[in-house]
């Protein structure tokens, strides 16, 4: 499976982006995908996954209802909605792979990564 991520891009405080994990593979639709973000200095931190079907999400706590996972098979794309950014949702961040159908926060669990996308929020 490879994995590019796009629709990262400078926003203002208060904004929304939506980011784009496309996908090849003729198995894409059998992974569990991730998103995550690292920052300048910072450790890669787990945003939202969601299973093969698209039927089952998990998010980290701090961006429930904030952000919001989604994919489409056919296409074999994932999106991420991220709504009401603030300049702590600066990074770059990557859409990954896991075969596993459980969900996982830790980014060695994940066995494909895209290349990554910066989102920058201004305030």
């Amino acid at each position: 499976v490879q994995l590019q991520a796009s629709g990262g891009g400078l926003v203002q405080a208060g904004g929304s982006l939506r980011l784009s994990c496309a996908a090849s593979g003729r198995t894409f639709s059998t992974y569990t995908i991730g998103w995550f973000r690292q920052a300048p200095g910072k450790e890669r931190e787990f945003m939202a996954a969601i299973n093969w079907s698209g039927d089952n999400t998990y998010y980290t706590d701090s961006r429930k209802g904030q952000f919001s996972i989604s994919r489409d098979n056919a296409k074999t794309t994932v999106f991420l909605q991220m709504n009401s950014l603030t300049p702590e949702d600066t990074a770059v961040y990557y859409c990954a792979a896991d075969r596993s159908p459980y969900f996982h926060r830790t980014p060695s669990d994940y066995d494909y990564w895209g290349q990554g996308t910066q989102v920058t929020v201004s305030s």
